[in-house]
């Protein structure tokens, strides 16, 4: 929750915002400020700058768009709060996000060893799950526009993480998520909820022992310099989705709203076409720098983890839905 200035702060915001917007017909340009907590030279920093470029374009500069990242404007729990206030119109939120909103079908995506590698997740996400779990925002006063990956994950710590015992009693950092919260117990962690923008100093201070993520947020926040030890276990996907303030979007003039739809397909593609290279780059980057040794399982020590793992799929079912969660099954082939 926000404190009562951050309150008075968005709410100040917001005022003027919609101002801003209620004659977006007569006045030029419209502004979207498209806020994010990522590097922009992460993918979804890339993203956004490559919908700033296209949305400028396509509408002829009568649209701006101005990108914030880095938590330059608010953190992770401030984020959506202010833009249902409207004081930014745009953001790209990790999926795991819209849980507090009571949108808890999202940490869908958080669920470990569901997918396969990108062809299944593609399934899902340009798919009807995708879709109908976009549906959902709408009475949250938001429109979801898009999925932007990030990536397949990798654990990080001090210490080597190769088969699940080795995460007994460590504190792991997740962002908010009650299925990550079951993935670290699961594993014998300690979970800890801790925004993103303060990752790095509490690895470095040693308040949290490791940590999850993809491995261009791991490089572009320096994490390798303060975790001695990281796994590509790929046990989990990082992705968000791109939303918009709903009352600002339908407000837009339709020719406007038709060109900005073109430039965030687009943006969308090239996002999800270069985040697998920004991942390889990253890990690269990494390993040649030597603070981290970095170990790729084994098909043996992949099986234990899957069975440590898995079952956490089945316990969070009532909090997703035992339905979507089968739903997902059957698109993807698998049985469980």
């Amino acid at each position: 929750m926000l404190n009562r200035r951050s309150l008075v702060r968005l709410a100040g915001a917001a005022a003027i915002a919609l101002t801003a917007a209620l004659p977006a017909a007569a006045q030029e340009p419209i502004t979207i400020k498209f806020s994010h907590v990522v590097a922009p030279d992460t993918p979804k920093g890339k993203g956004a700058e490559k919908f700033k470029e296209l949305a400028e374009q396509y509408t002829e500069g009568k649209v701006k768009v101005e990108v914030y990242p880095n938590s330059q404007l608010y953190k992770d729990k401030e984020e959506l709060e202010a833009l249902q206030l409207g004081a930014v119109q745009m953001l790209a939120p990790s999926l795991a996000k819209f849980g507090p909103l009571g949108v808890q079908q999202f940490e869908l995506f958080d669920l470990p060893m569901l997918f396969d590698g990108r062809d299944q997740l593609r399934q899902i996400t340009e798919g009807p799950v995708g879709e109908e779990l976009l549906g959902m925002l709408q009475d949250k006063g938001i429109t979801g526009l898009a999925y932007w990956d990030n990536g397949f994950k990798i654990m990080s710590a001090n210490s080597p993480l190769q088969v699940p015992d080795d995460f007994l009693g460590l504190k792991m950092r997740i962002q908010s998520s009650k299925i990550l919260e079951a993935q670290m117990e699961a594993l014998g962690a300690v979970p800890q909820v801790m925004a993103f923008s303060e990752v790095y100093q509490a690895l470095q201070t040693g308040v949290v022992d490791g940590t999850e993520n993809p491995p261009s947020n791991m490089y572009t926040q320096k994490m390798n310099e303060v975790q001695k030890h990281a796994t590509l276990s790929r046990h989990g996907y990082l992705g968000y989705a791109v939303i918009v303030n709903k009352a600002f979007w339908d407000g837009l003039p339709e020719d406007v709203r038709a060109n900005l739809d073109k430039a965030m397909a687009e943006a969308t593609d090239y996002a999800n076409g270069i985040a697998e290279e920004e991942n390889n780059k990253a890990l690269q980057a990494m390993m040649d720098a030597g603070t981290t040794e970095f170990h790729e399982l084994t098909e043996e020590e992949r099986a234990e983890w899957e069975a440590t793992l898995r079952p956490v799929h089945e316990e969070m079912a009532d909090r997703i839905g035992a339905d979507l969660i089968q739903k997902v099954y059957d698109t993807l082939g698998t049985n469980s």
